[in-house]
């Protein structure tokens, strides 16, 4: 899975660390040998549920729940991501 955010302008934004929860219900036809590779399949799901419902999937219920959690509840990895974040957007200005 491809964990890169898709590439977009930043203009005098605030970001934070949030954690998100994600339950979804569908109904979809697929190949049997996809389901299998769990990694393949959860890319084949995120991107029908990107495309939205059609005859290959059926959508019967999506629970999404966000919040803002301290940066110290971050990954070291993370942290840096978000100042690294930070520190280009201040020098845009």
């Amino acid at each position: 899975m491809n964990s890169k955010a898709l590439p977009r302008q930043i203009n005098n934004i605030e970001v934070g660390v949030y954690e998100c929860e994600l339950h979804l219900k569908f109904r979809l036809i697929e190949e049997k040998s996809l389901l299998s590779d769990r990694e393949q399949l959860l890319q084949v799901l995120l991107d029908a549920l990107t495309e939205g419902s059609d005859e290959f999937l059926e959508t019967l219920q999506t629970y999404v729940k966000t919040r803002e959690i301290s940066e110290l509840k971050a990954s070291p990895q993370m942290r840096r991501q978000l100042m690294r974040l930070r520190n280009s957007t201040d020098s845009c200005q």
